[in-house]
């Protein structure tokens, strides 16, 4: 039997530190745009109870989304031991294309993947990179894709990218701008004849009929600004009401799908969203089959990186498996759950066996 197995991980993490205490000075407005009555030794408190977040990460001015993308799929590759030129797809997940820092614009012509593609210096036409925009949730999704590829016939080698910089689509009048950060995280997944590891389940859905603008595009909340330049908004309350009920119910129906009990489940990689929400999730989860959460279970990585969008289950998985998140490992034979929500709002999960 033909399985699709991960083969190679890899990430980049930027450089540049923010710590919560740098926003001391921003101006944060309300939507309508007048001052919070709350200092913002106030509001970043309350943030950090909240979310989890002390600190994120920031690209160099000189990097864009491609750039940080194809540092992190160099790694992948090189763990992997697959020849470039042998990659069947390159799938590649962010939200915002390259935005040049200090530019006010999207640039994604040609696609993101086209530029990863490039700077790989692969040469077969038969190599086809594409992008998918799927919000947080956009790595995962890729999998899948590249799992049913796989599954079809139609690949064998694939690389699967979440690259974001999502600190040059940021109001700095929103507190919201708190959580997000910069990342790249990739994958190299393979077919697998024979094997008992790899992909076992996966669910997928949208949300669209009341939740398709929980996340969008809308100008500063600084009426001063130039109201033709938008910026990512977000309605925090709605996703977090909207995640609490449906994000758990997929990831049982991929569970159940897969025939694992989820007695099996020995780490569950979700996405860094929030953290309040991502544990509340999994104790929903759990719920479900009338258990409480086992300890260890949830590997975080948000308190220091934030919310790096399609990057952070990525990134989140070769920093375990490289042993860099402390009190977890992932050992032969472990059976996970990848999991994340995001703008659309969509939802999906993976079961997968190491």
């Amino acid at each position: 039997m033909q399985n699709t197995i991960i083969t190679g991980t890899g990430c980049y993490v930027p450089t540049i530190v923010q710590k919560n205490d740098q926003f001391l000075k921003h101006r944060f407005l309300n939507e309508d745009g007048t001052p919070f009555e709350a200092s913002n030794e106030e509001i970043i408190q309350k943030f950090q109870n909240i979310t989890g977040i002390d600190e994120r990460r920031y690209v160099d001015t000189k990097y864009a989304t491609s750039d940080i993308a194809f540092f992190a799929a160099q790694k992948a590759i090189e763990k992997s031991g697959v020849n470039p030129e042998e990659l069947d797809y390159i799938i590649l997940a962010h939200n915002f294309g390259d935005v040049q820092s200090a530019a006010i614009q999207s640039d994604i012509l040609p696609c993101i993947a086209t530029r990863v593609k490039h700077q790989l210096k692969i040469k077969n036409p038969n190599c086809v990179a594409y992008d998918i925009l799927f919000g947080c949730p956009g790595w995962i999704e890729g999998v899948i894709q590249a799992h049913a590829f796989i599954k079809a016939g139609m690949a064998k080698k694939v690389l699967v990218i979440g690259a974001e910089t999502l600190s040059r689509v940021v109001d700095q009048h929103d507190r919201d701008t708190m959580i997000f950060s910069d990342g790249a995280g990739a994958s190299v997944v393979e077919a697998s004849e024979g094997s008992t590891a790899g992909i076992l389940s996966h669910s997928t859905q949208t949300f669209s009929k009341d939740e398709a603008y929980y996340l969008s595009f809308g100008k500063s909340f600084d009426k001063k600004e130039d109201s033709d330049v938008r910026y990512i908004k977000m309605n925090g309350r709605k996703i977090y009401e909207f995640a609490l009920v449906n994000v758990p119910l997929a990831m049982k129906a991929a569970l159940d799908k897969s025939g694992v009990s989820i007695n099996d489940i020995k780490k569950i990689f979700i996405h860094q969203a929030n953290e309040k929400m991502d544990e509340a999730i999994v104790k929903r989860f759990y719920r479900l089959f009338k258990m409480g959460v086992p300890e260890g279970i949830m590997p975080m990585n948000i308190q220091k990186f934030g919310n790096s969008s399609v990057a952070t289950v990525p990134t989140l998985l070769d920093l375990v498996l490289q042993g860099k998140i402390e009190n977890h490992r992932v050992n032969k034979g472990d059976i996970v759950l990848f999991a994340s929500v995001g703008a659309g709002m969509n939802i999906n999960a993976i079961v997968y066996k190491f």
